[in-house]
């Protein structure tokens, strides 16, 4: 199909951007848990000490757990953890095991009778990978919770982006997606992270080069199927809704409010705008959360951390697929550079 490919040369392909984790973010320590078996997972990002934290919720099939609760609107500031899991909405039950994990802690809102632990989640649809009934459960969550730590984070087929895959549209041939993360630190001592699990319909985007470097392939294997041409000559997908997502969560040590952070967490979409083409589609429930530990005692910009973060979410996005191995029928970004 004439200029359905973004060219035949596989090998022209980017290094992985940036650097850093979202653990560079004073305060937040991140957790995978990995099932092999399937493969699937859970990854958890925890700020005990609490952390303002903001919702932005953009694709039409999403599966998640107490975003109502980060309304602007409504009462409750902070949350206690994060939790991004495979498995669809079976996978959510993995939030149980971070609520356990934290009140054996005595971490979470105060109340007259109990501190209840704040665990926001989201999932993406994984269970077109191996069995169907492996799944994360709490037990999953627990375990993401234990293995949590600061410092440098693993990235690729791990946690919530160890079934994860990508480009599944259009006549081409899928590949394997993953979970990446990425920081950037100002001089004036705020820094902004993301992490992100990538299970997108569309192709990956270098935004620097507009290249596509990871997605559907020609059947052939020696170029990318470029879906907004495939669109515009008059094809449709036969992709079932809900059975992508891209989720993630971004981080700064600056001092915001809620309502704030959910501005940035609208604002660290336009990340997943540039690298995922499409994105925020009817196939995909799309979810990005946005923290701020306020540990740096900086009162931020919001303007400037916005678009800070849109840029660690692109970065980390990339660095998903790049550092993603392969799984039967699904070829990783290593094999076809």
């Amino acid at each position: 199909m004439a200029g359905a490919f973004a060219g035949s040369n596989l090998g022209a392909q980017s290094a992985a951007p940036g650097g850093g984790f979202i653990t560079d973010v004073e305060g937040i320590k991140v957790g995978h848990f990995t099932d092999s078996r399937r493969p699937t997972g859970c990854t958890v990002v925890l700020c005990e000490s609490g952390a303002a934290t903001g919702v932005d919720v953009r694709g039409s099939a999403p599966g998640t757990r107490e975003t109502d609760l980060l309304s602007p609107i409504n009462t409750v500031e902070q949350a206690h953890a994060i939790l991004l899991s495979g498995g669809s909405a079976f996978g959510l039950d993995a939030a149980a095991g971070v609520v356990r994990y934290l009140e054996e802690k005595n971490i979470g809102f105060p109340t007259r009778t109990a501190r209840v632990p704040i665990v926001p989640a989201a999932i993406l649809f994984d269970l077109g990978i191996g069995d169907p009934k492996i799944r994360p459960n709490a037990d999953s969550g627990y375990r993401a919770c234990e293995s949590a730590r600061s410092g440098p984070i693993e990235e690729g087929s791990v946690g919530a982006g160890a079934g994860a895959t990508i480009g599944k549209i259009g006549p081409g041939r899928p590949m394997k997606g993953g979970i990446g993360t990425s920081s950037i630190k100002l001089p004036n001592g705020i820094v902004v992270g993301a992490i992100v699990a990538v299970n997108a319909v569309g192709n990956i985007i270098d935004p620097k080069t507009g290249r596509i470097v990871a997605g559907a392939r020609t059947a052939d294997g020696k170029g990318f199927v470029d879906i907004i041409d495939w669109y515009r000559a008059g094809n449709a997908s036969g992709q079932g809704p809900g059975e992508n997502t891209t989720i993630g969560v971004v981080a700064t040590n600056a001092v915001f409010t809620k309502t704030q952070m959910t501005k940035i967490a609208e604002m660290a979409h336009d990340g997943m705008a540039r690298t995922i083409n499409p994105t925020h589609t009817p196939n995909d429930g799309d979810v990005l959360f946005a923290m701020a530990t306020g540990a740096s005692g900086i009162r931020g910009n919001v303007g400037a951390v916005g678009a800070l973060a849109a840029e660690a979410v692109s970065e980390a996005i990339l660095r998903a697929v790049m550092r993603a191995k392969s799984i039967s029928g699904y070829a990783s970004y290593e094999e076809i550079r």
